[in-house]
């Protein structure tokens, strides 16, 4: 419970602060320019309250773990919060999204068994450029406005189609970062069929979009990403209930 309260409320903390840190960008980009601030519907100081009061509670939490959790909490929040600006200066600013979320898993390791392993590593890995990836795809629908407004993403600087390629590539090295999470923690065939389950939902992610055609997209992102992400919870939960290292009472 300490752990996913953590998670919650880094979580929170990076949201709201990304919604104040963009606010003007989002009133200029008509995808964007009908979410909450823009709109008038919370203040930015509201929003920045909301976001020193989850920082807060996220330190709280680190502390109530361990001490090495506290002592790593300014590094995560710095990069959690940090990425929210990288779009003005670096088209890799997808890959920091993915190292924000790819740290949750490092995280959870060391909250509950704070020694070195490599299935974090692996699994955090997995989820950087899962996420990578995905927002890569996502930024294709933005290529336009970005350019304009100077803002700096991989689809407006290489532009679409090769950026497409590159999603492609980083969802391979997720499948090669899980497989490898699978391997290092001796995993079993429930892991790993679900590995290839996750495979088989990113190569459709791909091929419902394409360099003429973004109008599915949102789906490519939103929808099946969920489906990725409650599928690997459920398959790592029955390897461990296969192996009768969890019971189902």
């Amino acid at each position: 419970l300490k752990k996913r309260a953590q998670i919650l409320n880094s979580n929170t903390a990076a949201m709201t602060f990304n919604r104040v840190a963009d606010a003007r960008i989002d009133a200029a980009n008509p995808r964007t320019r009908d979410r909450a601030i823009p709109r008038g519907l919370v203040s930015v100081p509201v929003a920045a309250g909301v976001t020193l009061v989850m920082c807060a509670l996220f330190f709280l939490s680190a502390a109530l773990l361990n001490r090495l959790c506290l002592l790593l909490a300014p590094v995560a929040l710095v990069v959690l919060l940090g990425y929210s600006y990288t779009k003005r200066f670096t088209p890799l600013c997808h890959f920091a999204l993915g190292l924000s979320l790819g740290m949750a898993p490092v995280g959870a390791w060391l909250a509950v068994a704070p020694h070195w392993h490599p299935l974090p590593i692996f699994l955090g890995t997995g989820v950087l450029f899962w996420i990578a990836g995905a927002d890569i795809l996502y930024a294709c629908e933005d290529v336009d406005f970005d350019r304009s407004a100077g803002v700096r993403s991989i689809p407006a600087s290489l532009g679409i189609p090769r950026s497409l390629i590159l999603a492609r590539l980083c969802h391979v090295a997720t499948i090669g970062a899980l497989a490898a999470a699978g391997l290092a923690a001796k995993l079993g065939p429930v892991y790993f069929g679900g590995v290839a389950v996750v495979a088989l939902l990113l190569v459709y992610e791909h091929a419902i979009v394409n360099a003429s055609d973004l109008s599915r997209v949102n789906r490519a992102f939103f929808h099946v990403n969920a489906v990725i992400s409650v599928a690997m919870f459920a398959v790592c939960l029955g390897d461990l209930w296969q192996r009768g290292l969890i019971s189902a009472r």
